[in-house]
């Protein structure tokens, strides 16, 4: 397959630049996949779509201010850091910009110093390991020096920080939020739970890995960067449970989705120790789970995301569910009705 088979084009104007002031105001575009018929609704008709004993997945994962402007120690040179994930304690992998400047042993001071990082060495594809020193608690020094990493497309300045988090989200980690999630309110979680459909948290810390474009001209010569995930106990009962009774398992988002194939996918290797009719296993680990037309899905039944960057490896994942004629003709009908695009913007469900 080729990366430009994943092409369409977008007007500049319809990427959206700001959250809207209602989270579930946005508008919801439905895909049959097994059919290719598209429905236009509205967000808050989700549960709609819900039956009583299907099971949805949330990708509890909290965005950190990730961002850090400093200065270069001894020349004043003006550095940006974005912190990608941790390696151990104080050591993080790194995007340095600029980069080309950024060598092993330079120091950078953020705050006036109130946190310092040296640059230990130089990894994969140009990021660089830094080691922080401060005084008191890293998350706190952040949270008082660090930014939102929103993404490039994103020019305008987030006036409230919490609307680039879910309401749902737990714990810290991510450089970029699950942002299919961003359309859910408390009141519409427990309106879904009314219904009777369980509600099912994992974890998965986003890297840039998942934005980052596809060099390669062959979609399958794509590498995929890995990221932190977690299932626990009572995530995996409830998808099993799900499973077992015939109910469907769909997911907000696709890093929701990475990590429950991730699971099954670990599961399979190790089916020995798998219990009947399991499907996955709580567990933690790393993935680099690259999904594109052609996987079977072992858990996923249904989709929820956002609309995703032409030739990008999410537009991709959305083309294994439905099928890339299916995604690329709705995704020409969204531009068409002027939806609102990326991580701001409006919604699909893939079911």
């Amino acid at each position: 397959m080729e990366v430009k088979d994943f092409y369409y084009e977008l007007p500049k104007e319809l990427i959206a630049q700001e959250p809207l002031k209602d989270r579930s105001g946005s508008r919801l575009l439905v895909l049959h996949k097994e059919t290719g018929e598209l429905e236009h609704r509205s967000f808050r008709d989700i549960a709609e779509y819900l039956n009583p004993g299907d099971c949805l997945v949330l990708n509890n994962t909290r965005v950190i201010p990730a961002r850090l402007l400093g200065e270069r120690e001894g020349t004043g040179g003006k550095v940006e850091i974005l912190l990608l994930k941790r390696k151990e304690n104080d050591i993080w992998e790194t995007l340095v910009k600029p980069g080309k400047k950024a060598r092993p042993g330079d120091r950078i001071l953020f705050g006036g110093g109130l946190l310092t990082g040296e640059i230990l060495e130089i990894a994969e594809e140009g990021n660089r390991l830094v080691q922080f020193t401060y005084q008191g608690i890293f998350e706190e020094v952040l949270d008082q020096l660090g930014q939102m990493p929103l993404p490039p497309y994103i020019t305008q300045k987030l006036q409230d920080k919490n609307r680039y988090q879910t309401v749902y989200a737990r714990y810290d980690g991510s450089a970029a939020a699950p942002t299919a999630g961003l359309h859910f309110t408390p009141e519409l979680l427990e309106k879904i739970r009314q219904k009777g459909v369980s509600v099912a948290e994992v974890t998965l810390h986003v890297g840039l890995g998942t934005f980052r474009p596809v060099k390669a001209e062959q979609v399958e010569a794509h590498h995929m960067h890995s990221e932190f995930y977690q299932i626990d106990e009572k995530a995996a009962g409830l998808i099993h449970e799900t499973r077992q009774r015939g109910g469907r398992i769909i997911c907000v988002g696709t890093t929701s989705c990475r990590t429950i194939e991730s699971a099954a996918q670990r599961l399979r290797k190790e089916n020995s120790m798998a219990g009947e009719g399991e499907i996955l296993q709580a567990g933690s680990g790393w993935t680099d789970i690259f999904i594109y037309p052609g996987y079977q899905f072992q858990v996923l039944d249904g989709l929820i995301t956002n609309f995703h960057l032409p030739e990008s490896t999410l537009v991709m994942l959305v083309s294994a569910l439905a099928g890339r004629e299916r995604v690329m003709h709705a995704y020409e009908t969204a531009v068409e009705e002027r939806y609102r695009f990326f991580s701001f913007g409006d919604a699909m469900l893939i079911i």
